[in-house]
């Protein structure tokens, strides 16, 4: 059963890595813990609910209408995404600066409104209803993709004379606009709610569920890399050497068929009543932690006192009970039970003025990450220039393979996801049992450390692209054909994207298992969501400092940094900046993650139920 979890722990992160950027859902190991880490514990692994509808489970009946819907929209926005920018300034005639904002624009809104889908799905709607109708914003989204290519009326008119290219109108960009704004809500409801949805289709309480719910992530890896696979070859050569239109149209119809599977499958499937969502206990904590905020808290702060914290029976969703701690000790407050707090059987009379010591320590484990969390975003800023300014040299290189073939710019992804492909197994089968046995550590180094190694990574990846871009640049004003292409082959852009490979390959898996690890079962969910805004926030972030660089660089007669004639601009100056700050966030690091007081097992000679609580510095060392 190890091995088993090892083999899914390297395919999720996979999945993570390859998927960066991508509207991707990140698996919430909340949807398998009970069948996955609690197998022996029946109590634990108990499912039944009156909210469940009682018979038998969809098992893998179900399968192919959950996978289908799932890979197909996986394949309509990763297709749009892997080369909308090359869309954005070949068929829209937009400027690098334009295209980079709606790009992290889209991405950032992608990757935060998924939170809101999550808390509507828990809370009032449902797995099923969500997927439908976000099912729907996603067609609706593809159809108005594709109608933008083959419709003159969506699209500036073909340029055939680069000096007088005319741009999009206002009603053009605004029809843009609502296609990725359907297709942004689409993915809120679908990512937060495939994997739980999937997982409820099989009773973890049997030997043959929990073997099922194994399976079918195994099977959700795998369509995931065949989706990246496809859009990042297939789909993206059909858009830029075949058919812009036809390369849109292509995952829409897939999308028609995603809705249809997944229709079908209605009388199979299992389908759970909203339970509530863990975001309710949070803000619930807040508001009751400031209502009593006058309150003067007991000395024995680290015991709840009888009569003094409301400590009720757990619920049976939640598997491990969380001790009161003295660490933010003002939101203790919360706990503290008054007259008029408790109905007559012992409830709460009303849940804004009183929260239980379970929900506090909850939202002390949000608040104890935000600092460490603060500095993932600046390193995924380097990461989100892939998809922008990337493509945007490749398109002035040789791009040629052979006499015929030339390689799609957005295809250059691949390089990344070969650079995390090989070095994982190679990184958690050699390397980590070798670091095991010299540091004692469990996964050979600290979590913190293996943050701290990505970022090196992009930091460096960030500069060896300022120098590839200084040389692609002078050869393209020295021997640049016609169009300001460099006659230098496109492979110069390999080393950037091989340390931002393992950038990603430590850092972003790196984040997930450090929240993952370090919150309870039941908050796996607001784990990943912390993933989220942090890719929301990277996007977000580099929209402000590109319109910066572009409203503040150039002047006296010469053009901005980031110039719609790339040749003219000085791209690797914004690289470098990139790679500053990316300095001074390593510096911040530094500063405050050997305050971080881990909560998991880090050390293999050690045991979590003895020692719950310490903290180790980032060079290993236990502290007193």
């Amino acid at each position: 059963m190890m091995e088993s979890q090892e083999d899914k722990k390297l395919s999720s992160s996979w999945l993570v890595c390859c998927g960066k950027g991508f509207p991707l859902p990140i698996p919430s190991s909340k949807s398998a813990s009970p069948s996955l880490e609690n197998e022996n514990d029946e109590e634990k692994q108990d499912l039944s609910s009156p909210k469940t509808t009682q018979r038998k489970p969809g098992g893998w009946k179900a399968m192919p209408f959950v996978l289908g819907n799932e890979t197909f929209e996986r394949l309509a926005n990763v297709g749009l995404l892997a080369n909308f920018t090359v869309f954005l300034l070949t068929q829209f005639h937009m400027d690098q600066v334009s295209a980079s904002n709606v790009i992290n624009i889209w991405s950032g809104a992608t990757s935060f409104l998924p939170l809101v889908g999550a808390y509507l799905c828990d809370a009032y709607i449902g797995r099923f209803l969500t997927i439908a109708f976000a099912s729907f914003s996603v067609l609706l989204g593809m159809v108005a993709m594709t109608l933008i290519p083959w419709l003159p009326q969506l699209h500036p008119p073909p340029c055939h004379d680069p000096s007088s290219c005319r741009g999009p109108t206002v009603s053009q960009v605004g029809f843009l606009a609502l296609a990725l704004g359907l297709l942004s809500i689409g993915s809120a409801g679908i990512r937060p709610c495939s994997i739980p949805f999937g997982v409820d289709q099989f009773d973890a309480r049997t030997e043959e569920g929990r073997k099922g719910i194994n399976s079918f992530f195994n099977w959700y890896y795998t369509t995931f890399t065949m989706v990246l696979i496809i859009s990042l070859t297939v789909v993206v050569y059909v858009q830029s050497n075949v058919s812009w239109v036809l390369g849109f149209a292509i995952p829409t119809i897939l999308m028609v068929v995603a809705i249809i599977l997944f229709f079908v499958g209605t009388k199979i499937y299992i389908h759970r009543k909203p339970e509530g969502s863990v975001f309710s206990g949070i803000a619930e904590g807040l508001v009751a932690a400031y209502r009593k905020r006058k309150l003067k808290l007991p000395d024995n702060g680290h015991e709840p006192s009888d009569g003094v914290y409301y400590d009720p029976p757990l619920s049976p969703t939640i598997v491990k009970k969380l001790p009161l701690t003295n660490q933010f000790r003002f939101l203790n407050k919360a706990a503290m039970m008054t007259e008029g707090d408790l109905k007559a059987d012992g409830s709460r009379a009303d849940k804004w003025n009183l929260s239980s010591i379970q929900q506090i320590e909850e939202l002390k484990c949000i608040l104890r990450i935000i600092p460490v969390w603060a500095s993932g975003i600046i390193c995924l800023l380097a990461m989100a220039q892939q998809g922008t300014f990337t493509l945007s040299q490749a398109l002035k290189m040789d791009r040629r393979l052979g006499p015929k073939f030339q390689i799609p710019p957005g295809s250059l992804a691949v390089i990344s996801m070969i650079t995390i492909g090989i070095w994982l197994p190679v990184y958690d089968r050699i390397v980590v049992p070798r670091l095991r046995r010299i540091t004692k550590v469990e996964g050979g180094i600290t979590l913190l450390q293996r943050l701290g190694v990505g970022m090196v990574f992009s930091i460096l990846s960030m500069v060896v692209a300022g120098f590839v871009e200084r040389k692609r640049r002078a050869e393209a004003i020295k021997h640049g054909g016609p169009d300001g292409s460099a006659p230098i082959t496109v492979m110069w852009l390999a080393p950037q994207l091989i340390l931002m490979g393992f950038a990603e390959a430590f850092n972003i898996i790196g984040q997930i298992e450090l929240y993952n690890k370090e919150f309870p079962e039941n908050m796996t969910s607001v784990a990943n969501s912390i993933m989220s805004i942090t890719f929301a926030g990277a996007n977000y972030l580099s929209a402000i400092i590109v319109n910066i660089i572009h409203n503040t660089t150039g002047g006296r007669g010469h053009p901005d940094w980031l110039a719609k004639n790339i040749n003219a601009g000085r791209l690797e100056n914004f690289y470098f900046v990139i790679a500053g700050l990316g300095v001074l966030n390593l510096t911040y690091f530094l500063y405050v993650a050997p305050n971080y007081r881990y909560k998991s097992r880090v050390r293999v000679d050690e045991d979590d139920e003895e020692k719950p609580d310490f903290s180790i510095e980032l060079n290993a060392v236990v502290k007193g």
